[in-house]
């Protein structure tokens, strides 16, 4: 029972500062940005928890658990992302918009900022699904709550968090949670490492494979699963939403330092701590210590759950069940807010009701935090497993809104033509085969193209069909990307405006 309380205190805990911080929301730039005001310290915090998501604690787990340390290959897709996105972070707050579709309007036209809206609200609320899952997984450990039970009551705490008081609340509670899972992951490594016998016990129970650097599989299986997060993070709109909510271009491009830092510390220790785990309570010569039908992508919860197995006192364990409770909360909060701000912003307050008062966008967006929860409960009973919904979401954004988005910033040719068509190519050659597979498998029990591999297609259209469109139609004129380029904060500001009244 004490892992139960434990549970419970720490999200009534994060329930309250959310309660609190909902009588700050005056405006809407509060409820989407914070007001603009997140410090370093606060912005490295909400980033590291935004990223380190059920996808690492569930799906990178179970994949390390089962390949080794060749299944950092996924995790360090997320490294290189964040290291360009270095030199993004500063000009990314200069512009000092909302959402990801205010900069493809922005750089692109009114389509792109459909199409790219699109985009967002299926991958996200597709990762706020395995949010919910993963809490059925949680609540079934510590209390025996059946899993479908356990999923609604995650879905219920995760959409009346977010829509309290939006991103004020996330930033504020991400700063202890990003101390919470730190301070569990690396603790718990070593100790089970020594617990369980050290390199001995490993390279005796595990495969040679699992220490080399693809394992079984080849450089394709590699980058399979490597370009996924490399493009979802250089489209995550959750980041470039939270560098507008820093307080300065300053702050955004110190956080990117220490988040890349505290991103390749956390995912390399949960990697380990899921292979050195997953090798004893998997062995059939430890008595009493199987892990229920093998399920990998549980292992961390397996460790937390029965801690003293491995030789971390039940403290150490109480800290790793809090950390993935911290983990699945941060991650869903922030994949709900920023598409229920993509429907707000880029549909409501764009094109049906562009005078809304800031009191009634910050009613509407509450609504669509529940109504996108809802959507993501239903995305979540069309796959098998985790590590399938992260796979699909990351290629939906790294395919769909990477290269359009990159190009903004970094290519002074792409065209309006060529931002539009690179956005539809993505999302559409993911969405086919995404569902062509899904026909094929409930008819005849395979897959058109497995998950990890729907990338290299999809990002192949993208990429070609920006680059081909680009080339074949006239430059756009200077006034259309020279605010993505200039380094002066209040020019960049005073273009904004004359382009505003332009198109008015």
């Amino acid at each position: 029972m004490i892992y139960l309380w434990i549970v419970l205190g720490y999200l009534v805990m994060l329930m309250g500062i959310s309660i609190f911080k909902s009588f700050a929301v005056k405006s809407q730039s509060d409820f989407m940005v914070a007001g603009r005001s997140v410090s370093t310290t606060r912005l490295v915090g909400t980033l590291l928890c935004t990223w380190i998501g059920s996808g690492s604690l569930l799906a990178g787990a179970g994949l390390a658990a089962n390949v080794g340390f060749p299944a950092l290959w996924m995790a360090a897709g997320a490294w290189i992302g964040i290291i360009i996105v270095f030199f993004l972070a500063g000009r990314v707050r200069r512009i000092a918009e909302y959402t990801v579709p205010d900069i493809l309007e922005l750089r692109y036209n009114k389509y792109a900022r459909i199409l790219g809206t699109i985009v967002i609200i299926i991958a996200y609320t597709t990762i706020v699904g395995y949010q919910f899952r993963a809490g059925g997984f949680v609540l079934d450990l510590v209390a025996g709550i059946p899993e479908w039970q356990g999923v609604l009551l995650t879905a219920g705490f995760i959409v009346i968090f977010t829509a309290f008081a939006g991103m004020l609340s996330i930033v504020s509670v991400d700063i202890i949670n990003g101390a919470v899972i730190t301070a569990a992951v690396v603790i718990a490594v070593p100790l089970v490492y020594f617990h369980i016998g050290g390199a001995g016990y490993l390279t005796e129970t595990l495969d040679p494979s699992h220490f080399t650097v693809f394992g079984d599989n080849s450089f394709f299986w590699a980058m399979g699963i490597f370009l996924p997060t490399f493009f979802l993070l250089l489209g995550e709109s959750n980041m470039y939403q939270k560098f507008f909510s820093a307080k300065n271009e300053k702050s955004a491009k110190s956080a990117v330092v220490f988040w890349v830092i505290g991103t390749i510390v956390v995912e390399t220790a949960i990697a380990s701590l899921a292979i050195f785990a997953f090798s004893y309570f998997n062995n059939p010569e430890i008595a009493g210590n199987f892990l229920p039908g093998g399920d990998a992508e549980r292992i961390i919860l397996h460790t937390a759950r029965y801690s003293t197995e491995v030789g971390l006192p039940v403290w150490a364990g109480l800290l790793l069940f809090c950390a993935s409770v911290a983990i699945i909360t941060s991650t869903g909060n922030s994949f709900l807010l920023t598409p229920s701000t993509n429907l707000t912003r880029d549909i409501y307050q764009r094109f049906i009701n562009p005078s809304a008062e800031s009191k009634k966008i910050v009613v509407f967006q509450r609504i669509m935090v529940i109504l996108l929860g809802v959507l993501a409960y239903f995305i979540l009973t069309q796959f098998e497993t985790i590590l399938a919904m992260a796979l699909t979401a990351y290629t939906m954004i790294g395919a769909g809104l990477t290269p359009a988005l990159l190009a903004a910033f970094l290519w002074k040719r792409v065209t309006v033509a060529g931002g539009v068509a690179s956005i539809a190519a993505g999302m559409g050659v993911t969405l086919i085969i995404t569902v062509a597979n899904s026909i094929l498998t409930n008819l005849h029990g395979y897959q058109l193209l497995n998950e990890q591999y729907i990338i290299l297609p999809a990002a192949v259209a993208s990429i070609l069909t920006l680059i081909i469109v680009s080339l074949s139609t006239s430059r756009d004129p200077k006034s259309k990307y020279e605010r993505f380029y200039t380094k002066d904060a209040s020019l960049a500001k005073a273009l904004k405006e004359v382009k505003e009244k332009s198109d008015k």
